[in-house]
């Protein structure tokens, strides 16, 4: 059936076992397939691996169903707390061998097995053993977001050389029950090519994806930086954790805003007065670069002036993300006023128009701020 559907479009590889993945050019209108194989199928569905994590905990403020979302985890954090809790995740016997696919052959066609080209599952093994490259033979690997941050607090370079042969594939804890959602680059700073989310919410983790796939003209690929794809230099893999050098600077100037009173209704933010507005700018990407400033308060102001600059040292700016989100100030909590995420490797430097989005990705009509971007 598969060949009838796609025909001359289904690419397969010809030899049992591909010894290095065909590039994107290589595959521009072909069709391939990336699965388990049956029997592996079949067992990963009776779940032989639990989610070893807890359920996500709000503090007093944090409304996960509020416009804003959780904040999402800093990096640095995640991972300090996965090597806090270390345990025998690591270095623990994983239940699925790794020739299922051996013993699968009596179950299924091979004709079939024969068309995967990307066959994913959980090899025999610890999670560093899984982690090995084999030189012979390429393929997918997934886990899961709690089993990343553990393997990556003492072997994230370990992960980047992983990447740099086979697919790594990241999805969320199934305790996400609310459809939260983990900080992707958790999953984007070590070179893993598929990172999952939870798409049937909203909120700062999916507004870091969307941003991050503005990159290469929104066609929903963006090609990894060659420090991810290849051994640095010096002969060592890229480290997100370690002490790296200040490769450029950005400077970012918030000038003004304005249509906020086109896009909204003269009480949405006070009943009695027009909305104090502020704006919160930082990045997001490796540890040392994440951080978030923001402006000063600009009262009774549909718009407002803050005329503020930031400063911005990055040491990764190939895969940097801007963050700009508008707050309306409240004393019990801030009211949504609008927000993007801009990849820093496509900003052009001179003044610019800004527009922004709601909670839900959708441009404003009208609402936009005047900003200014230069690197030094």
């Amino acid at each position: 059936m598969v060949l009838e559907v796609f025909g001359d479009i289904l690419y397969y590889p010809e030899s049992k076992h591909l010894q290095e993945f065909p590039s994107p050019e290589a595959l521009k209108g072909r069709v391939l397939l990336s699965t388990k194989p049956p029997k592996e199928y079949l067992e990963a569905k009776g779940g032989t691996m639990k989610d070893r994590g807890t359920e996500t905990k709000f503090s007093k403020g944090e409304n996960e169903e509020s416009a804003w979302g959780r904040e999402v985890p800093d990096i640095q954090d995640e991972l300090q707390d996965a090597n806090k809790h270390q345990d025998d995740l690591l270095y623990r016997e994983r239940d699925v061998d790794e020739d299922d696919e051996k013993k699968a052959r009596k179950n299924a066609p091979l004709e079939y097995k024969h068309l995967i080209t990307i066959k994913a599952g959980k090899p025999k093994g610890s999670l560093v053993d899984a982690l090995k490259s084999d030189p012979d033979k390429v393929r997918r690997l997934s886990l899961s977001e709690q089993e990343l941050a553990k393997v990556a607090a003492r072997h994230g370079p370990n992960i980047v050389s992983f990447t740099q042969r086979n697919l790594l594939r990241i999805y969320p804890k199934g305790t996400r029950f609310n459809s939260s959602n983990y900080n992707p680059f958790l999953g984007w700073v070590h070179g893993a090519q598929m990172v999952a989310f939870n798409m049937q919410g909203y909120g700062r983790a999916l507004w870091l994806m969307n941003g991050f796939y503005k990159a290469n003209g929104g066609c929903g690929y963006v090609k990894k930086p060659d420090f991810l794809m290849q051994t640095c230099p010096d002969g060592k893999v890229f480290d997100p954790t370690a002490d790296l050098p200040v490769k450029t600077t950005l400077k970012v100037k918030v000038y003004m805003g304005d249509g906020w009173q086109q896009d909204f209704k003269q009480t949405h933010f006070d009943s009695y007065s027009p909305p104090d507005f502020y704006v919160k700018v930082g990045i997001a990407g490796v540890p040392s670069d994440s951080t978030m400033k923001k402006t000063r308060v600009v009262e009774d102001s549909w718009v407002p002036v803050w005329e503020e600059q930031f400063t911005f040292q990055l040491t990764v700016p190939e895969i940097a993300l801007l963050r700009v989100e508008v707050h309306e100030y409240d004393v019990n909590e801030d009211d949504f006023g609008g927000q993007t995420v801009l990849p820093v490797s496509e900003l052009w430097p001179g003044v610019r128009t800004v527009p922004l989005f709601d909670h839900q990705g959708v441009k404003f009509k009208s609402v936009k701020l005047l900003m200014s971007f230069e690197f030094v």
